[in-house]
């Protein structure tokens, strides 16, 4: 496998480098901070030209190949950038269920940062278990409107999202599965609560907890049909549970890099994070040829998840190890590859999809 740049992939990998060295230091990457600005980031990178590069253009990407996206990971680990803002499982969400009129509406502010978006998919009591999630949604008397109730969690961008992709229960007389539909659901209205969630590492931004009472959303925000909202929510998780292409494998590469500059005798924990990160960099590789030649992965997203996991807490063990608790920076980076294995299905959930639904074991 050849994974030199062609001429027009050099040439855009120069043109990134030099708009990178003016704009990455406008932007801070972690904390508060960042999270506060990601949307400026999100739209900066849009008007330079690199955001949404492989999505269609009819919404305003530039369908590029994916290999795109893999050289602007690349790139902004290697400026010390913030990350990519993590929108493709949304994207793809409406992409592959979502009607032409939902696309056209609502694709184009996604991916150039107009308009902000959350995921309402989690609640206090459905987190690996989404499909027993409570939430409702309830048809009202003029049948112009669904009236949705409940509570979600862990909700990323919820204090600052304009919509809100929300998974609830329309038939609660269907099995679990089959009893859930997808709505998309404005964030300005009256019974909207958004309550921050502080993190271990100190970030107050990133999560929210979100309450919904006699929330309208009219028919037509609806994706799909009524109880067709598992399949979607199925799309999302598959796609959110990948490396992203490069772009996870970047940054804990960059993390690596950075600690190995700080000692002249690699602790054991260290090398192997190394070691770690340079196996997820070749998997995921792999994974984006499989991409090109149209394999699609489904269930091996599970496998993907637990790599990652893995690969994030050992290079959290390294920071950990080499800069101790005294660098914010490391030690944040430690934290977070805490929440790995429980955010995006639980360790033990991608497990068992991994023997049911791979190895066909219990089956």
């Amino acid at each position: 496998m050849d994974f030199r740049d062609s001429a027009e992939e050099a040439a855009f990998r120069q043109r990134l480098r030099e708009w990178l060295a003016v704009h990455a230091k406008e932007f801070p990457t972690s904390g508060d901070e960042y999270w506060a600005k990601a949307g400026e980031w999100h739209r900066a990178l849009y008007k330079g030209g690199f955001f949404g590069l492989s999505w269609p253009k009819e919404y305003g990407g530039q369908e590029l190949p994916p290999v795109y996206d893999v050289i602007l990971d690349e790139e902004l680990a290697r400026a010390g950038a913030p990350a990519r803002p993590s929108l493709g499982y949304l994207v793809v969400g409406l992409g592959h269920h979502g009607s032409k009129e939902i696309q056209q509406r609502f694709l184009p502010g996604m991916i150039d940062g107009t308009e902000r978006w959350c995921q309402g998919f989690s609640e206090p009591g459905a987190g690996s278990d989404l499909a027993s999630l409570t939430t409702t949604a309830v048809l009202d008397e003029d049948g112009k409107n669904y009236v949705i109730n409940g509570h979600k969690i862990w909700t990323s961008y919820s204090d600052v999202a304009d919509w809100c992709l929300v998974l609830a229960r329309t038939d609660p007389e269907a099995k679990r599965h089959r009893g859930i539909s997808a709505f998309i659901c404005s964030m300005h209205q009256p019974g909207i609560e958004q309550r921050p969630l502080q993190m271990i590492s100190g970030v107050t931004k990133e999560f929210g907890q979100v309450s919904f009472e006699d929330v309208k959303v009219p028919v037509e925000n609806m994706v799909g049909a009524p109880g067709e909202g598992w399949p979607l929510a199925m799309t999302v998780v598959s796609h959110e549970r990948e490396p992203s292409t490069l772009g996870f494998a970047a940054r804990y590469d960059k993390i690596v890099r950075s600690l190995a500059k700080r000692t002249e005798n690699p602790s054991e924990e260290l090398v192997w994070a190394a070691v770690e990160v340079e196996m997820l960099t070749h998997h995921v590789r792999r994974r984006l040829s499989e991409q090109l030649d149209g394999l699609s992965h489904g269930p091996n997203g599970s496998i993907d998840k637990l790599l990652m996991t893995w690969v994030e807490q050992t290079v959290g063990h390294a920071a950990l190890d080499v800069a101790g608790t005294d660098d914010e920076e490391m030690l944040g980076a430690y934290m977070y590859s805490r929440a790995q294995s429980v955010m995006g299905g639980t360790s033990q959930i991608q497990k068992n999809i991994i023997a049911s639904r791979i190895l066909g074991l219990g089956v």
